[in-house]
């Protein structure tokens, strides 16, 4: 079996560990032995990184050392734990991949998202999602969601403005490869948004196997 890999993307608050958890389980009925990762993290270095970029006291971070330690942190991951699982032919589900940091560092800090790519290309090894879904949230729904959730760390406490330019991002992002990245209204209930995230997903396992 062919390995796949799924990245899961969106806002704060947007609902993504609720459809990875279910996607999970409709890929496993599929015969596939999954992987659930999160970004930044998903490996020992990794979520040691993760605890540097979202400590809420760093707040003298400059942008690019922030790029750079999401790059690292996805580096380790994919050297660690997403290459070899594709190579066994395992489904891969991550939370969140390059695509996050094109919206939050490439247009939410001004960095471009050439740059953005140009570095996460490198740091994982020219490897890409086989597809993409995008739930999209207005900024402050999701702001609000994450506060009801738990205590905010240094990016969840950034500006509602800041926010909103990650959300727009988002819609943006999706219409420079729509081929890849889909997008789903998050704010439909669970049930739908499944339902929209299983049509995308038998497209591309139809597509493999004709």
């Amino acid at each position: 079996m062919q390995g796949i890999f799924i990245s899961m993307e969106g806002p704060d608050g947007s609902g993504k560990s609720t459809q990875i958890a279910l996607l999970n389980d409709y890929f496993q009925s599929c015969g596939y032995e999954t992987v659930i990762t999160r970004e930044p993290g998903g490996t020992v270095i990794s979520e040691k990184i993760r605890e540097v970029i979202l400590n809420k006291d760093y707040t003298e971070m400059g942008y690019m050392t922030e790029a750079l330690l999401y790059a690292s942190a996805r580096a380790q991951l994919v050297t660690e734990v997403i290459a070899p699982a594709l190579a066994a032919g395992k489904a891969v589900i991550s939370d969140r991949f390059i695509d996050s940091s094109a919206v939050y560092q490439g247009m939410g800090r001004g960095l471009g998202i050439d740059n953005i790519y140009k570095i996460n290309r490198f740091a994982t090894q020219g490897i890409m999602p086989d597809l993409t879904i995008h739930l999209d949230l207005p900024a402050k729904v999701g702001l609000d969601r994450a506060k009801d959730r738990a205590a905010l760390d240094r990016m969840e406490l950034e500006s509602v403005t800041f926010h909103e330019r990650v959300a727009q991002g988002y819609r943006d992002l999706a219409k420079l490869d729509p081929k890849r990245i889909h997008t789903i209204d998050a704010t439909k209930s669970i049930e739908e948004i499944h339902e929209a995230i299983l049509e995308h997903i038998k497209v591309l396992l139809d597509n493999r196997s004709a």
